[in-house]
């Protein structure tokens, strides 16, 4: 995914290979985003959608674009994943074999955010099109 945003600017990806608790992962991105300037839009995918969710609600970030986000799992210390971002989509697979696409489905409805359901699997490799589109109109609302 980063190769495919950076025709939209600048973009920060954050090394989590020494950390395996996603609560530990978000404390990081926390403080990396408190470091930057201008508009910052999240994307994450997996468990990068669990730890975008999580900072998302201790920075202010113009969009959060979530790909099949790891919510209601075991190990994860928000059970109750939500946003405050108004700017939020949600794409997930109908053939996800890690994360349940039901989970998403739970969060975008209690929370009234915008699910986007395609024919792909976990890693959403067969949906660019979706994604992309989905990035610029995140990107265009703000």
């Amino acid at each position: 995914m980063a190769e495919h945003v950076k025709q939209y600017g600048e973009i920060h990806s954050i090394d989590y290979q020494d950390l395996l608790s996603p609560d530990d992962r978000a404390q990081r991105l926390i403080k990396q985003l408190n470091t930057l300037t201008g508009d910052i839009i999240l994307i994450g995918s997996s468990m990068g959608g669990y730890v975008s969710t999580i900072a998302s609600n201790n920075v202010n970030v113009k969009g959060l674009m979530l790909l099949a986000p790891a919510f209601y799992l075991e190990g994860y210390n928000v059970s109750n994943p939500t946003t405050v971002c108004s700017n939020v989509c949600v794409i997930h697979g109908w053939n996800d074999d890690i994360v349940p696409y039901q989970n998403s489905v739970k969060f975008a409805y209690e929370h009234q955010i915008p699910l986007k359901l395609v024919n792909d699997e976990h890693r959403l490799a067969n949906s660019q099109k979706v994604l992309d589109t989905e990035l610029k109109n995140i990107i265009y609302q703000i």
